[in-house]
């Protein structure tokens, strides 16, 4: 059986990241997504706590039919040592024989560790981009074409938006 690990913050976990898992399934049997920074919330770049980005992703899973029993997804907070990064995660995540990423270093790190690497397309990285959906929802602006429907309903439901309007409010 084949393994993938998909890492990623996911915050919040929008349509590019829902291309790269479903363009990673077809290349395994089993994929571990990877939360990282589990241990970071309410920050401008961390807004959302690890589990309600688990919820976010599972209901875009679930509202996509993509078949959960496949899936693994797994929180991991930081190391602040990025030559053994691939180490820590392995002692969070069961085996895997292949990574799925677009970062250049998190690339680097897992193939001096050994691992096969493969990069994703980036499905319209500069639409479907994390930093650019926070600062449209801190805006006002249109952000609900680019994440799924069920996570567009989580984040409202959370009041994740306001969440992210008081965290730049009292960070000026």
């Amino acid at each position: 059986m084949l393994r993938g690990l998909y890492p990623g913050r996911f915050q919040p976990f929008h349509l590019g990241h829902l291309g790269v898992l479903k363009w990673s399934l077809e290349k395994v049997d089993e994929l571990i997504v990877l939360v990282g920074s589990a241990q970071e919330s309410h920050t401008l770049t961390n807004p959302f706590t690890a589990g309600e980005r688990i919820e976010m992703i599972r209901q875009t899973l679930e509202e996509n039919r993509i078949d959960l029993t496949r899936i693994m997804i797994i929180p991991i907070p930081d190391i602040l040592m990025n030559s053994i990064w691939a180490y820590h995660v392995g002692m969070y995540v069961p085996s895997f024989s292949i990574l799925f990423a677009r970062n250049p270093l998190v690339i680097r790190i897992f193939k001096e560790a050994g691992y096969k690497t493969m990069i994703p397309p980036a499905f319209d990285r500069e639409k479907y981009n994390s930093t650019l959906i926070r600062k449209l929802i801190i805006t006002n602006g249109e952000w609900k074409d680019l994440v799924s429907e069920s996570t567009y309903s989580f984040i409202k439901s959370i009041k994740g938006d306001e969440r992210l309007k008081e965290i730049v409010g009292t960070d000026k």
